[in-house]
Order: C-alpha cells, then sequence, then structure tokens
C-alpha cells in the first residue's frame, strides 16, 4: 500500500473523487513510446511520475523494471497497487518536487506539467537513461495555464539528446537520451 508523503486535501480529494469512478486499469506502454518500444532500455529502474492509476507503472513491471510510481491520489495509487504490487507506490505533491532520487534508466511522465520539476527529472536520469515525457501544449489548441508553450519541452531538456519530438493537437512530447 502506498506511504503518503506531503499530500494536500484539496488536489488529492480532486483526483481520488475522478480515479474512484474510473473503469479497470489497462497496463499500457507510454503513449510517446507506442511502436517506439525499442527505444526503451531492456529494464532497470524505472520512475512514473504522475502516475495516476499506474497503467503505464504496470506495464513497465510487466516488462522487468523496478518501478517507482508517483501520484498525489492515494485512490489511483491503491488501483495501481491491486494491479502491480511489486511497484512502489508513492503518494507525493509533486509541487513540492520529486520524493525519490535516480539514478533511473526511464522516467516517465504523462499529461503533468510542473516546469520547476524539469531539471530533477533530467537529474533523476542515468548515464544513457530515457526521459519521456507529454504535457498538454498550445500548439493546436486554445491554451490555458496547464499547457506549454511552443518548444517548450525541448528547451527545458536541451541537454539531453531528443530521439522524437512532437507538437500539435494540444500536446506536445519529448523522447531524449541522456548522454552517457
Amino acid at each position: 500500500m502506498p506511504e503518503p508523503d506531503a499530500v494536500p486535501g484539496a488536489d488529492a480529494s480532486r483526483w481520488d473523487a475522478r480515479h474512484a469512478v474510473a473503469g479497470p486499469v489497462v497496463p499500457m506502454p507510454p503513449d510517446a513510446v507506442r511502436g517506439r518500444e525499442h527505444l526503451l532500455p531492456a529494464g532497470g529502474r524505472a520512475l512514473d511520475v504522475a502516475c495516476g492509476r499506474g497503467g503505464v507503472a504496470a506495464w513497465l513491471a510487466g516488462r522487468g523494471f523496478a518501478v517507482d510510481a508517483v501520484d498525489v491520489s492515494p485512490v489511483g495509487l491503491a488501483a495501481g497497487a491491486a494491479l502491480a504490487p511489486g511497484v512502489t507506490w508513492i503518494a507525493h505533491d509533486l509541487t513540492t518536487g520529486l520524493p525519490v532520487a535516480g539514478p533511473y534508466d526511464l522516467v516517465v511522465c504523462q499529461r503533468y506539467r510542473e516546469p520547476s520539476l524539469y531539471p530533477a527529472l533530467a537529474a533523476a536520469l542515468a548515464p544513457g537513461g530515457l526521459l519521456v515525457i507529454t504535457v498538454l501544449s498550445e500548439v493546436g489548441d486554445s491554451g490555458g495555464q496547464f499547457r506549454a508553450a511552443p518548444g517548450e519541452l525541448v528547451a527545458a531538456f536541451a541537454d539531453l539528446v531528443p530521439l522524437a519530438i512532437a507538437e500539435g493537437g494540444g500536446e506536445a512530447t519529448l523522447v531524449a537520451r541522456r548522454r552517457e
């Protein structure tokens, strides 16, 4: 069962309510690597940031990764823990930073944008480690406070080697590797 760590009431409650009425969790690869699974490391340590109900964390664990999964919602984490008990499930408010340290061979962050975390995500990567990040974007959308500006991910992770970049349809994605 996940251990709580600085989980704020309002945000956790909002996500708890959303996860409580969702359907079954399905293990799945990160969206940005579907069809590009060959880019993933063969195994090692993985971090799933803002993991929600843990579909990606469970999929990674099924591929042999030792996974740490972090989210603000204890209800979401409990759903993930029921699916993949071998994952380390961590309840944590990510606006206060990462609760874990690397190095990780793979860091995944899907649809959670907290620019203050970008340096910590890059720092958590092992040499040769892979970052897979998708955020909401202003590109192809009407904008808003939770959306990345054009080129935000590429600029934020300029020290990494980009393998795949996409912006459009209201999303921005970057798959990049830390230099050896």
